[in-house]
């Protein structure tokens, strides 16, 4: 239960700063754009490859503290930083195919995922 309160901490965190930072950029930059998600999932991104370097160089935090920060906090904030881990981690074990595939399938299905929901919506309510 421990674990699954972190997560929730974590991710209470992150979303609250990613609305934050995605309206300030917003109020600065304006809104033709969505600078403030690319800021947001490029920052958050940034974090993730700090962390994981981190991790994998010197730190050993304990569990809890790990789905606080990777999967609450920078999950809140981003999910595309697991996204990004993930196909890192891919890359990191020579599967370049599998990673490129994962980065493939994940925008376009995704992206299809979408348009059928909103297109079901739209036929049920419509």
């Amino acid at each position: 239960m421990s674990m699954v309160l972190a997560v929730a901490a974590g991710g209470a965190v992150g979303a609250v700063a990613r609305y934050l930072m995605a309206a300030g950029v917003a109020a600065w930059l304006g809104m033709a754009f969505p600078w403030g998600t690319l800021g947001v999932n490029v920052l958050g991104c940034g974090i993730m490859g700090a962390v994981a370097g981190a991790l994998a160089m010197a730190w050993a935090p304990s569990p809890e503290l790990r789905a606080f920060l990777a999967i609450g906090i920078l999950g809140g904030f981003t999910t595309f930083s697991a996204f990004t881990f993930d196909v890192a981690a891919l890359y990191e074990r020579d599967a370049i195919g599998a990673a490129l595939g994962y980065v493939l399938a994940s925008v376009a299905l995704s992206l299809a995922a979408f348009f059928a929901g909103s297109r079901l919506i739209r036929l049920v309510l419509g």
